[in-house]
């Protein structure tokens, strides 16, 4: 009798073995709940992305006003009943006196 109570308990600590400090155990669900933590908040960017895509493609398709947009923005295309004026910065001032020629290496 003592022999089977000594080889149930032999038993049981080699299972709790198994579960606190083998690979299959305690350490690797951990390790998935935080890989499942990881994957759902990725999921939810790419499924509000997704709903912003959709909806551009829905003002795409349904209206002017957004393939307007977009090809002003992204093709700089103007209307035919509008003016483009383009703004360039001016150059900075050159300083009277200094010596604008460009000087190359000693020969």
């Amino acid at each position: 009798m003592k022999w089977l109570a000594s080889a149930l308990l032999i038993v049981v600590v080699l299972l709790q073995y198994r579960i606190w400090l083998s690979d299959d155990g305690v350490r690797e669900l951990r390790r998935l709940d935080t890989e499942v933590a990881t994957q759902r908040s990725e999921n939810g960017q790419l499924a509000e992305r997704n709903r912003q895509l959709a909806a551009e493609v829905r003002d795409l398709k349904s209206g002017m006003g957004a393939l307007e947009e977009r090809a002003r923005s992204d093709l700089g295309m103007i209307a035919g009943n509008e003016t483009f004026y383009q703004v360039v910065p001016p150059r900075p001032p050159v300083a009277q006196g200094s010596d604008q020629r460009t000087r190359t290496a000693a020969r």
